[in-house]
Formats: structure tokens, C-alpha cells, sequence
């Protein structure tokens, strides 16, 4: 499995900010701007938080178990797999849904603030963004946790001698 690139997560969350708000600048002009809604960052943040969650408690199994702490319990592969699979299909999500926020938030900062529902919009888009920026390095911890060392490759190893 491929270690994520937080290049990559940057590239998404900036193509989907410029779309959206270019999409909000259309759905404006007819007059259709959907609102944001605030449940948007509540739900991002708690997929941070069970990450963290995640990220910590296998982290402090993986020490126990390195340790050699008496009645450690272990982590399962198929456990630790699930768990990074899970850490990466979120961070991809989290980064499209806080671009598309975050470029929907630009367009209602410089274009609607002057109206009260509007900015509170602003707000909920902005708390989005953040909120799906801690999904990502969430995902990215656990990701560093889970990780396993690097093995030799032999052609290396015996090109080096």
C-alpha cells in the first residue's frame, strides 16, 4: 500500500476549492447558493477525533508490544491495514470536501457578507476547512504510526558491498 503524499492532498483540496467556487459563483447568479450546512464541521471533526483516537491507542499497543510488556495486547494486521485504509480514504475525502468549503467560504467572503445568514455561512465554511485540515493530519499520524520499517532490498544491499 502507498504511503499518502500530502501533495496530492493539497492538489485536491485546491482544484476542488477553485471549482466550487467557481460553482458558487454560478449558483449565485441564478440565484440557487445552497447553504452550508452546520453539521459540516461537527462531522469532520469527529472523524478527526476517531482518528486520533485510533492513531494513539494502536500507537501505545505498539509500544507495549515492542516493550514486551507482559499481557500486551497486540495488533492485528488485519486490524492495522483496515485502520490505514480507513485513515486514507478520509484524509482524500476530508481534502475535496474542506476545498470545496473552503472555495465556496471565499466566494461568500468577497462577494455575500454583508448579509447575516451569509456570514454565518462564511463561518460554518471556514470551521469546514479547519476541521477537514485536522481529518488530514489525523490520517497522516496514523498513518506515521502504522507504518512499517523499510526492508533491506538485497540488490541494494549488495551493491553497497
Amino acid at each position: 500500500m502507498k504511503q499518502l503524499r500530502p501533495a496530492v492532498l493539497a492538489g485536491i483540496f485546491a482544484i476542488a476549492g477553485v471549482l466550487s467556487w467557481a460553482g458558487a459563483r454560478l449558483w449565485n447568479s441564478y440565484g440557487l447558493l445552497p447553504g452550508i450546512p452546520l453539521a459540516a464541521p461537527i462531522v469532520l471533526a469527529a472523524i478527526a477525533v476517531v482518528l486520533l483516537a485510533t492513531a494513539l491507542s494502536l500507537r501505545a499497543r505498539l509500544k507495549a508490544q515492542r516493550d514486551r510488556v507482559p499481557d500486551a495486547k497486540g495488533v492485528e494486521p488485519l486490524m492495522a491495514a483496515r485502520a490505514v485504509v480507513f485513515g486514507q480514504a478520509s484524509a482524500l475525502v476530508a481534502a475535496l470536501v474542506a476545498g470545496a468549503y473552503g472555495g465556496v467560504g471565499v466566494f461568500l467572503l468577497t462577494d455575500l457578507l454583508d448579509v447575516p445568514a451569509r456570514r454565518d455561512q462564511a463561518w460554518y465554511a471556514g470551521f469546514s476547512v479547519l476541521a477537514g485540515a485536522a481529518v488530514v493530519a489525523a490520517a497522516l499520524f496514523l498513518e506515521h504510526v502504522l507504518k512499517l520499517p523499510d526492508d533491506e532490498d538485497p540488490a541494494k544491499a549488495t551493491a553497497g558491498a
